[in-house]
């Protein structure tokens, strides 16, 4: 015998939940596969810390010195001097719309319905030919405000429809992936 602990996994879903999760990810493949245009009416979006860093190059931090004066000492900079919170939608091909959170704000229901008011603009602006044929369809993951009854009404009033994303399911959320990517090259 020997000892072992347990694995850590974020979140134990209910058999309920797995359920939902598998038919959800079964309803979307099958629309994906009948539906050729399906990947590229669908817009999704979601949230990022994005990290400000400025580095100071080794030419800014040089000064003129003697021979005989002490060498020059510098602290090592911190990682980022300021953060802001990023949601950005895209399709298939391109950002449909993105907008940094002013510092202090919080993303509650009211703040993410004129975001979602914003997108709707820029789809309407950027994407004519999906703003007259009405074939878009919003993602976006089960964050709160996401989720809101407000949030669904403005969605409800204007038409707009929306994928089903199952509980504690990273792997439907492309956002994740995208930001990540985002974050190396940045």
């Amino acid at each position: 015998m020997r000892r072992v602990t347990a694995k850590f996994v974020p979140r134990l879903l209910t058999a309920e939940q797995k359920d939902d999760c598998v038919s959800t990810c079964t309803d979307l493949r099958d629309r994906a596969q009948n539906d050729p245009n399906f990947m590229s009416s669908v817009i999704t979006g979601g949230e990022c810390w994005v990290y400000r860093y400025d580095p100071e190059t080794k030419q800014m931090s040089s000064q003129w010195s003697t021979s005989s004066s002490p060498r020059l000492k510098k602290a090592q900079q911190v990682k980022f001097s300021m953060k802001n919170m990023l949601i950005a939608f895209f399709d298939i091909e391109e950002l449909v719309y993105h907008e940094f959170v002013p510092t202090g704000q919080t993303v509650n229901k009211e703040f993410y319905k004129t975001v979602l008011q914003c997108l709707r603009d820029a789809v309407r602006r950027d994407c004519p030919e999906k703003w007259r044929s009405g074939n878009w369809i919003l993602h976006h993951d089960n964050a709160p405000a996401h989720r809101a009854v407000t949030t669904n009404e403005f969605l409800a009033k204007h038409n707009i429809p929306s994928l089903p994303q199952p509980p504690y399911s990273p792997d439907l959320a492309p956002c994740d992936f995208l930001f990540t990517q985002l974050k190396k090259t940045m």
